[in-house]
């Protein structure tokens, strides 16, 4: 029987959801909460203005609906604890507790959490104080660092710092100026990694023991199928048997990103969904059922997302003066309809 799904975001990710999970013969109807101008004009896909942080409000909506299951775009619903709230009240959810979401929403967490489960990472030291940030800047044995809100700062909190003073100022920035709220209490200064820096996703479930992106392609060269495998057993099955170890079920996207350096793959830092453009450049497979799977439990726990061999591409919706070379799907970021 065909169900109804409903989408909780407003970005190019949750417009890629949307569109792809229309295409499902196992999806009715998608809504989208709110949504953007890219989701309103589908036959199969339509906005809803619902609020999306009145739970109550929420789960009504969802009954009335017939809602069979949400899918959670965006991180900071995640964090907030969107998904104990529906499913304590019956609605099956796509997406991790506000506990798990930790690994994106507190980057000190995270790096803890890499640390105790030996998960190569940039070395790093975290502060609460200006005075102590400046005190290990000044002293720091490596010029260059990368200045990071531990908390959410929509993609934008962190800074690379090429020398002191322009790690100071972000310090100053962040934690005396307040530039992403009370997400830059506390910070988390680390070592500046080179190499290539890639994305890697993979689905998982309870089955088991600097700005935001400005574009996307799969699958890439840089990463074959030697090292895709080596970044799933020692960062991705370990991350995920780790949170299940600490009693932490992690149930849900899991997205790395990842720096390939000269002495292997380390991580740069993790999300707790789809990334946004990463999510576009879209799989081949049934989203509908992978995700209905995940969330009612029947799912293969790690299970790694392989995408089409033909090379797909995205740009985000700026003034780039790039020529096309593939097919040109066009998926909304935020936009929303005007009526003259």
């Amino acid at each position: 029987m065909a169900v109804c799904v409903l989408v909780i975001g407003s970005g190019g990710r949750e417009h890629t959801l949307a569109w792809k999970l229309a295409q499902s013969q196992h999806v009715r109807h998608v809504i989208v909460a709110p949504g953007n101008a890219g989701t309103a004009n589908n036959e199969k896909i339509s906005n809803s203005a619902v609020s999306v942080t009145d739970y109550t409000l929420l789960v009504q909506f969802c009954k009335d609906q017939k809602i069979e299951l949400v899918v959670v775009g965006p991180e900071a619903p995640l964090a907030a604890g969107i998904v104990e709230n529906l499913t304590s009240a019956g609605v099956k959810c796509f997406g991790h507790t506000g506990e798990a979401a930790q690994l994106e929403s507190s980057k000190k967490f995270a790096k803890e959490f890499m640390d105790r489960h030996e998960i190569l990472t940039a070395k790093w030291k975290a502060f609460t104080t200006p005075e102590e940030a400046f005190n290990f800047i000044m002293s720091a044995d490596f010029p260059a660092l990368v200045i990071k809100a531990s908390g959410l700062a929509a993609g934008k909190g962190v800074i690379v710092a090429s020398n002191k003073e322009e790690a100071c100022k972000a310090i100053q920035e962040i934690m005396q100026d307040k530039a992403f709220g009370a997400a830059g209490d506390t910070v988390v200064i680390e070592e500046v990694l080179e190499g290539e820096e890639v994305s890697c996703l993979c689905f998982t479930d309870d089955h088991g023991p600097n700005m935001g992106g400005m574009g996307a392609y799969c699958p890439t060269p840089q990463v074959p199928m030697d090292l895709l495998l080596k970044i799933k057993n020692t960062i991705l099955q370990r991350t995920v048997d780790g949170m299940w170890q600490e009693g932490i079920p992690y149930i849900g996207i899991l997205y790395a990103g990842i720096m390939l350096t000269k002495n292997g793959p380390k991580v740069l830092e993790f999300n707790c969904r789809f990334g946004d453009p990463e999510c576009k450049p879209t799989s081949e497979e049934d989203v509908a059922q992978r995700d209905s799977g995940i969330s009612s439990g029947i799912a293969k726990v790690g299970g790694m997302l392989f995408f089409s061999p033909d090379s797909l591409r995205e740009l985000q919706g700026v003034n780039l003066k790039i020529p096309p070379v593939l097919p040109i799907i066009r998926n909304h970021l935020g936009s929303r309809l005007l009526w003259l």
